[in-house]
């Protein structure tokens, strides 16, 4: 794989966690599929990253302790698959991704959250702040949260998520006096800092999507290099639902980068299905036909004499 092909900025990649590559391996390649993924597999997808046997064999086992992972599934030993908590969570982030909000029309009215968490507790508060975030909501401080959005099922979730049923009160209509919906977002979401997330990422791949626009379909594009490209493009976009709101359109500025940046993750995803799906399946067939010569090996009786 030629590293060439890669964005400048994605060529050393040793300050990303593991955990997030394996999530990123999962949710991208190995969400449709229910079986369990040979270890031997994901040693070989996740190297081009950066990461080692031991380092893969280590996340593998963290993961599977925090119930992101299951192992052995089936009785078969040395694979991996996703638990049910982990599949979730890939899910909501995979429609995050490809289903914005941006269009949704909006009734001007807002939801808002307000939380009393005691400091002895502060890494759950901590914790709900996060998700908070990832639903969207914007801080107007002191524990009091807002949010465009219709999201009373997903608070409702979360309270039992956290067993937080008595610790939040919730309530949805217009803004009445002294302020405006200009004033609550500039307020409540950092959307120029955002916007320059979303023009740094159309800098950094536009070049890229423009030499495999016509490579990939001629098939002059290398399986691996498509597969490493893919993995990094949905690495790196993947962040962009923790950071964005995905706030109506109405309430976005006239300049907004999140449309462009959005239409050139997918075309440049679609392009590179094809062959970057394919290396993977190689991957997967050869690690599974070693291990199943590596189990028949293991049950063939010992020859007379030895």
């Amino acid at each position: 794989m030629s590293m060439e092909a890669l964005p400048e900025g994605w060529k050393g990649m040793a300050s990303i966690r593991p955990q997030d590559l394996v999530f990123t391996l999962f949710g991208e390649y190995l969400l449709r599929g229910r079986e369990a993924v040979p270890v031997a597999a994901l040693i070989r997808l996740l190297s081009p990253f950066g990461l080692l046997e031991g380092d893969v064999r280590t996340v593998l086992s963290r993961m599977v302790g925090k119930g992101w992972l299951v192992a052995g599934r089936g009785g078969r030993r040395g694979r991996y698959a996703l638990s049910a908590a982990g599949r979730r969570l890939l899910e909501a982030g995979e429609a995050r991704i490809y289903q914005p909000r941006w269009d949704e029309p909006w009734d001007g009215q807002w939801y808002v959250l307000a939380y009393s968490i005691p400091e002895s507790r502060r890494s759950l508060r901590d914790r709900l702040r996060v998700r908070l975030a990832w639903l969207g909501f914007g801080s107007l401080g002191n524990g009091l949260w807002i949010s465009p959005h219709d999201v009373d099922a997903e608070v409702r979730d979360l309270a039992e998520w956290f067993g937080l049923e008595d610790r939040l009160e919730a309530f949805r209509g217009p803004a009445v006096a002294f302020t405006d919906a200009a004033h609550l977002v500039r307020t409540c979401w950092d959307l120029p800092g955002i916007n320059r997330r979303y023009e740094a990422f159309i800098r950094r791949w536009a070049p890229a999507y423009t030499k495999y626009r016509t490579a990939v379909p001629a098939g002059a594009a290398d399986p691996e290099t498509c597969f490493a490209l893919r993995f990094r493009l949905m690495h790196e976009y993947r962040e962009f639902p923790l950071l964005d709101p995905y706030l109506p359109r109405v309430l976005l500025p006239p300049d907004w980068g999140g449309e462009c940046a959005a239409h050139l993750f997918r075309v440049f995803h679609d392009l590179l299905i094809e062959p970057a799906d394919a290396h993977v399946d190689t991957v997967l067939r050869a690690a599974s036909e070693r291990s199943g010569a590596d189990a028949r090996a293991r049950r063939r009786p010992a020859k007379a004499g030895r």
